[in-house]
């Protein structure tokens, strides 16, 4: 008997997995899968167990003995960790290249208008000054 909606009991997970009962007793007490258990100490097997128990029936079909299989089944979770680790820095770096971005373009924008060069002409030589130098000069900053 199985239910969608609660999950699946092991003669249905074993079916889907394609894998003899007591096969999934055994991984379980080799810590490779870990159903949930009913009130009545039932094991029930969710969508994610089946797909782990195809993954273990794969591998096995592979030629790895069990020992193997845990160690792939290690560095698998291993690997989608470090995954989803450099996807959220790799977001984290773009936004803060954006934040950077817009710092740039805002301490320009300040800076054309501080920086503001007016021309006085002279006999010779045409004179530029800064905004700022003037500010300072007139007591101003």
């Amino acid at each position: 008997m199985s239910t969608r909606e609660s999950g699946y009991l092991i003669g249905a997970a074993a079916e889907m997995a394609g894998m003899h009962p007591q096969t999934l007793r055994v991984y379980e007490r080799r810590g490779l899968v870990r159903p949930k258990r009913t009130a009545g100490n039932t094991r029930v097997y969710s969508e994610a167990d089946i797909r782990l128990l195809r993954r273990i029936q794969e591998l096995s079909d592979e030629g790895l003995n069990l020992t193997g299989i845990e160690r792939i089944l290690h560095l698998e979770r291993r690997l989608e960790r470090a995954e989803r680790r450099i996807d959220g820095l790799r977001r984290e770096l773009q936004e803060t290249v954006e934040e950077h971005r817009r710092a740039v373009v805002q301490m320009r924008a300040a800076r054309g208008e501080l920086v503001r060069v007016t021309q006085r002409s002279t006999a010779l030589v045409p004179r530029r000054e800064s905004i700022i130098v003037r500010m300072r000069l007139r007591g101003d900053g």
